[in-house]
């Protein structure tokens, strides 16, 4: 850290501190005790990288730039240079976002200085890994070459065999970057070398400007070079780093680049091309899909209550289950994925147990099953947005080659939830255009260059894939109801809604744009004679559950169409309900009669169920009718059965209940299940749940410190860089009794003093309880601290507000 940066920094203003520290709110986490500490923290290799990372392309080739050119540079110059790299003239508008994007990076600290000397800031130049594409500079290239090696070099490149190896070490280093830093020298040396060679260099040029060969600590003289790269390596144009490796002299790639910085530049991120979409229709086809989705995490839960899939032991859910999951959501096996993943992360799936446990519906399900469409699907849209799970990758391979199902821990990825915002905030600043994937690509690496990884180009892929899927978009457009869940850009926490505005001009939220584009939920269907039922469009949820026990879903589409038979009825009467109050909840939902043949249907199949009753001998089997239970033991195929009569109406067996019903109604009877009491089971589809928790996690994502926070933190640095720079004793602690107050009037007298920056007297108790005199400066007070400038320690430090006695007032 440089003294002149601590310098330019404590002549900043208040203003531009306060800055400094909203745009990089790490630096005072925790407060710094002084400026000095301050500059420490702001140059620091961790501080700068996060620095470094939230700049665009733009923004970063200004800090390359400086960071390339030596010394101080003026802001002529630098405009100079950076317009060389402009494909076209400098206008006005690159001088005007040039000076803007100085200015900001002058208030992130990542530059410093007036406009006749910027430089970049300590620590910058040691975090750019290889700025603008280009190698070290030559003094680090050739640092781990023999002395008498260099002292070659030096006779070579200056073409005067009669030289010495005197001045080798460090001397040499620098007189061997001397050379290479003087344009007509290295101009010579590429024009002596073969076009072989020179083909070599231009591949170089724009990076990455290392390369490899075998041999390259080979020890050649340019006299004697006979391959391409002995001819480069014998003039220095380029040098050994390795066995095998090579790198391009920073000073001979900006000769062969005519000595411009960046190839191409412009201010301004690259236009999002795509097709062109009505809004209002992208909207519709979002609240459709929004719909469909919402619907079909609800049929998950319910399916999922009756029949629960099993917990791997290595945790997630097992191909197979996943595979008959798709198969009765009638879905591919990555929508169902991505349906599983979004229901665990808001928490309405969890696993009953990490042994022999289930994946079931939590008491969540039950409360998000009750709300509206339009809150339902807000929930689950805003757990996708901020999961750090990534569904897209269910059925590839780890880097073990294990296989990664759904609902595995190894599904979590830390940039998958930054990646969907920054997605979803680029299809937000191009309305009703719903752009390519290589487009959204070519925009995310301008808006963040040092980002780039090699999964985030899938992580994007997969953002759009399942934005379309959940109904965030329509068509590939951002729908308005999706912008509304992006955080607003100026932070805050509440939604932004560029789509619309409320009363008062508050944002509107993403439930209220979604509530007129939905479907409305039809209470009837037509009954037919074909023994089925046609839903024209989506049920309430109490009749679509009620169907779903009574009848079979045959096909879906724009209309659904269900199926009774027998078995259906049988279900629905096992679950509790009578042939009359089928008969009537037929009769309510249909807006046709009820046809005679499912009204047979209905009538004959209760009348035979549950004329036979089964309970526990392992089992039992009971029957008013001793003609029914001969026809039984006479049946061949109720010999694995093993029955055994016991009286003209009861026989017992050694099959379970479960199993004997089963085995009873495959033989076409119509067997009920009954209590040890008599009374008969009433077998409930939807009771299953687990207390387990989801363990999916949102990260956690903070927007900055609060204004007052900002200027508080300030104070307090300016507080303690005064008494640093000072160098003042400690005042010593007021005579008397120790101060004593209410905690309420303490805290009120605390944050009075915050606001009006004056000192106080407190009593505060120190770790073994004995009660000390403090005169303090406030600067914050969070989280049950204060956080001050102690005047009788000459030092920030933090109170914990418990342990203060008592307030009062400096005489």
């Amino acid at each position: 850290m440089s003294t002149e940066f601590t310098e330019w920094l404590r002549g900043r203003s208040d203003d531009r501190l306060r800055a400094l520290v909203s745009v990089r709110p790490e630096l005072i986490t925790p407060v710094p005790a002084h400026l000095e500490g301050l500059a420490g923290r702001a140059s620091s290799p961790s501080a700068v990288g996060r620095a470094l990372d939230r700049l665009d392309r733009f923004s970063l080739a200004v800090v390359e730039t400086l960071a390339v050119l030596p010394g101080p540079v003026a802001y002529r110059s630098l405009r100079a240079q950076m317009a060389r790299a402009l494909p076209g003239p400098a206008d006005p508008e690159f001088q005007s976002a040039l000076k803007e994007t100085v200015e900001r990076l002058r208030t992130m600290a990542l530059i410093y200085g007036p406009d006749r000397a910027l430089a970049p800031a300590p620590g910058v130049r040691e975090v750019l890994d290889a700025p603008a594409g280009l190698g070290p500079p030559a003094v680090e290239a050739f640092r781990h070459h023999p002395a008498e090696r260099l002292a070659e070099l030096v006779q070579d490149v200056t073409g005067d065999d009669t030289g010495s190896a005197e001045g080798a070490g460090s001397a040499t280093k620098e007189t061997l970057a001397a050379l290479l830093a003087d344009e007509e020298i290295v101009g010579r040396l590429v024009e002596e070398v073969s076009p072989q060679a020179r083909s070599a260099l231009n591949e170089l040029v724009w990076g990455p400007a290392s390369g490899r060969v075998p041999n390259a600590r080979r020890e050649v003289r340019a006299a004697t070079a006979q391959s391409p790269i002995e001819q480069l390596l014998s003039r220095a144009l380029l040098a050994a780093t390795g066995e095998e490796t090579v790198v391009l002299p920073r000073e001979v790639a900006l000769f062969l680049r005519g000595g411009r910085v960046h190839r191409d530049l412009s201010p301004f991120p690259p236009a999002t091309e795509g097709t062109e979409r009505d809004r209002r229709l992208a909207d519709r086809t979002a609240a459709g899909q929004a719909f469909t989705f919402t619907r079909a995490v609800e049929e998950l839960c319910e399916r999922w209550s009756v029949d629960p899939p099993g917990v791997l032991r290595s945790g997630g859910l097992a191909v197979r289950d996943l595979k008959r999951t798709a198969g009765l959501l009638d879905l591919p096996e990555w929508v169902a994925g991505l349906i599983i993943e979004v229901s665990y992360a808001t928490g309405l799936i969890a696993a009953s147990g990490t042994v022999d446990g289930d994946w079931l519906p939590t008491p969540v399900y039950d409360g998000w099953r009750v709300k509206s469409t339009e809150d339902r699907w807000v929930m689950l849209a805003t757990a996708w947005l901020t999961m750090d799970r990534v569904p897209g990758v269910i059925g590839e391979r780890d880097e073990r080659d294990r296989l990664l199902n759904a609902l595995h821990p190894d599904l979590r990825r830390p940039a998958a939830a930054e990646v969907r915002a920054t997605t979803l905030g680029i299809l937000a600043s191009t309305p009703g255009v719903a752009p390519t994937p290589d487009a959204v690509r070519e925009r995310l690496a301008w808006e963040q260059p040092r980002r780039r990884g090699g999964h985030r180009d899938q992580l994007v892929e997969f953002t759009l894939r399942e934005a379309e899927q959940i109904g965030v978009t329509g068509l590939g457009a951002l729908a308005a109801h999706g912008r509304a869940l992006l955080p607003a850009p100026s932070g805050g926490g509440n939604l932004a809604a560029p789509a619309g505005q409320g009363g008062g001009g508050r944002p509107v939220s993403a439930a209220h744009l979604l509530l007129p584009l939905l479907p409305e939920p039809l209470d009837h269907v037509l009954l037919q004679a074909d023994l089925t039922a046609v839903a024209p469009g989506p049920l309430t949820g109490d009749l679509r559950r009620w169907l779903a026990v009574a009848a079979e879903v045959e096909s879906t589409g724009g209309a659904t169409v269900y199926r009774f038979d027998e078995r259906s009825i049988r279900r629905a009467l096992d679950a509790g309900q009578g042939a009359d109050e089928l008969l009537a909840m037929l009769e309510r939902h249909s807006t046709t009669p009820v046809p005679q043949p499912l009204s047979y249907l209905v009538t004959d199949v209760a009348r035979r169920h549950g004329r036979m009753r089964v309970g526990t001998a392992s089992a039992y089997v009971r029957c008013d009718d001793p003609s029914l239970l001969d026809e039984v033991m006479a049946d061949k195929r109720a010999i694995p059965l093993r029955l055994r009569r016991l009286a003209p109406t009861v026989i017992a067996s050694k099959s379970s209940r479960p199993a004997l019903v089963d085995s009873l109604r495959a033989m076409g009877y119509a067997p009920a299940a009954e209590s040890l009491d008599g009374d008969v089971i009433i077998t409930q589809l939807d009771v299953r749940r687990t207390e387990g928790t989801s363990a999916g996690r949102s990260p956690v994502t903070f927007n900055g410190h609060e204004a007052d926070v900002v200027a508080a933190a300030v104070r307090a640095v300016r507080a303690g860089d005064a008494a640093y720079q000072a160098r003042r004793a400690p005042v010593a602690a007021p005579g008397g009794q120790v101060p004593r107050s209410p905690a309420t009037a303490t805290i009120t007298a605390l944050r009075e003093a915050i606001r009006q920056g004056s000192q106080v007297w407190i009593g505060y108790l120190d770790s073994q309880g004995n009660a000390t005199s403090r005169i303090l400066e406030p600067a914050r007070m969070e989280g049950g601290y204060l956080t001050a400038y102690d005047e009788t320690r000459a030092a920030v430090h933090r109170f914990a507000l418990h342990r203060i006695t008592g307030i009062a007032d400096i005489v």
